[in-house]
């Protein structure tokens, strides 16, 4: 009789104690309900429960990497745009993000996709492509306000791309290239005043010293020298055989 059962014991035993013994790796923890009601929470380790009475569910706490699907956005300057985006979010409440949502990561991308929707709707093109950090932090503070009471923590937004119009792309490109002729005739405009500046500086210097002029005249004369296969002829300025002249009427 008693080793009827000391027998059924060691069945039962075999029988549940599998179903008793849970494993808990470092990055997770156990959420433990007790007849359906919540008891709390098992940390890493070994953990055992009493079978088929607890229930312990496993909730990854590492940092989950979910693509945005591509959005088809409408700026505020009515500009159609596809964007799509990556979100970095974790659990830091197991408890909520079982309890208070059916499915966390379903449900934090439908939230982001439309939260992208919204916020980049309300932005202009150009903060779209020049000022992608603001919006960045924009989507992240919104899209975590939603999801913090499912006990999930979105540490940041990054929108990945942004697709435009052919014909914006021309359009963008043919502003482009005319911003830099802009530029070109701008900065050729500048050396040409700065170029005149000196011209009437040393045209001042000339005036105030007429022996000058001459002395240009002779390098000129000197520079053109050195070249041998052509004749060149050269008109005398009056100043310089003036002396000369007036020494011939005496």
């Amino acid at each position: 009789m008693i080793g009827w059962i000391i027998g059924i014991i060691a069945f039962l035993l075999l029988i549940t104690l599998p179903v008793s013994i849970k494993i808990v790796n470092e990055w997770e923890r156990g959420v433990v309900l007790r007849l359906g009601k919540f008891i709390g929470l098992k940390g890493p380790g070994i953990r055992f429960i009493l079978p088929y009475i607890d229930k312990l569910t496993k909730m990854d706490l590492r940092v989950v990497t979910m693509n945005v699907q591509k959005q088809d956005v409408i700026t505020c300057d009515n500009v159609t745009t596809t964007v799509d985006a990556v979100v970095y979010f974790r659990v830091i409440r197991p408890d909520d993000a079982m309890m208070k949502v059916e499915d966390y990561i379903r449900a934090t991308s439908l939230i982001s996709q439309t939260t992208l929707r919204s916020i980049l709707g309300q932005s202009e093109l150009d903060d779209l492509l020049a000022h992608r950090d603001q919006l960045n932090a924009m989507l992240q503070k919104t899209i975590d306000e939603e999801t913090d009471p499912w006990g999930i923590k979105v540490s940041a937004v990054e929108i990945a791309s942004v697709e435009l119009p052919q014909s914006m792309q021309r359009a963008m490109a043919a502003q482009a290239e005319a911003e830099r002729d802009r530029r070109a005739k701008i900065v050729h405009a500048e050396g040409e005043f700065q170029a005149a500046q000196k011209l009437a500086e040393a045209a001042k210097v000339i005036a105030a010293e007429p022996q000058a002029l001459q002395l240009r005249y002779l390098q000129t004369v000197s520079a053109i020298a050195t070249e041998r296969s052509n004749t060149i002829l050269f008109p005398l300025p009056l100043d310089l055989i003036t002396p000369f002249i007036a020494n011939l009427k005496k």
